[in-house]
């Protein structure tokens, strides 16, 4: 019995000591991965000591750690440097809505630029296609962001930067940013996509552009989805 204890005491030692040295290694090789990119400033203080991988890809980040990709879709924001760390989060919280609401219209736009039906393709220089893609640009992202609800932060970082001019920045300063992490219901992401191909839908007044846009747009919520997974 004592043996058996013994064994199995050394068997879970040894199972802890193998995760410990494997988050070791993904932490020297994240930290690897930076260190030939030359920036315009130093980090001086930061909420972690590495920079998370989810600022960069937050879909991929959440894939690698084994969260609930089905029902949930992940994006992360980040800011510009800002005067505080306070004033950097509070924006980064605020504005991560309007940049998902971003994300929909920009790969609307773009779907909107790809389509083609044979070999008529949408001509965005023609006035009803340019008329069109002019509202997409300016009005659509707003009435998106609206359709955005129910989003969580999960979770933050934030930075302390010091810029200065011998690294290439335009002048000596110091400055905060401050990156959000967060979740969406994927039914719900779906909802606001499709809702938002239908308002571009409706813009359409000529009925062959309608057309176009009706192929362009027929499975915008489907295709956003995949795009995000990399699966485009």
């Amino acid at each position: 019995m004592k043996q058996l204890l013994l064994l199995a005491t050394v068997l879970s030692f040894a199972v802890g000591c193998s995760s410990s040295s494997h988050k070791d290694h993904e932490r020297k090789l994240e930290e690897r991965e930076h260190e030939g990119i030359k920036r315009d400033y130093t980090v001086t203080d930061a909420s972690s000591n590495i920079r998370p991988g989810w600022v960069e890809d937050a879909e991929v980040w959440a894939a690698q750690n084994r969260m609930d990709s089905k029902t949930m879709r992940y994006f992360s924001f980040e800011t510009e440097p800002k005067v505080s760390r306070q004033i950097a989060c509070e924006l980064a919280r605020a504005n991560s809505r309007a940049d998902i609401a971003a994300e929909i219209t920009t790969f609307i736009n773009r779907s909107l630029a790809d389509t083609s039906e044979g070999s008529a393709t949408i001509d965005m220089n023609q006035p009803a296609p340019k008329a069109l893609k002019n509202y997409v640009e300016t009005t659509l992202v707003e009435k998106v962001q609206a359709l955005i609800y129910g989003s969580s932060v999960l979770k933050t970082y934030w930075e302390k930067r010091q810029y200065t001019e011998k690294l290439g920045a335009k002048a000596d300063f110091t400055g905060y940013t401050c990156a959000v992490f967060l979740q969406m219901d994927s039914a719900r992401l779906s909802e606001a996509v499709d809702r938002a191909a239908d308002m571009v839908l409706q813009e359409a007044a000529d009925p062959a552009l309608k057309e176009k846009v009706k192929k362009a747009l027929e499975q915008a919520s489907e295709d956003f989805n995949n795009l995000r997974k990399g699966q485009i």
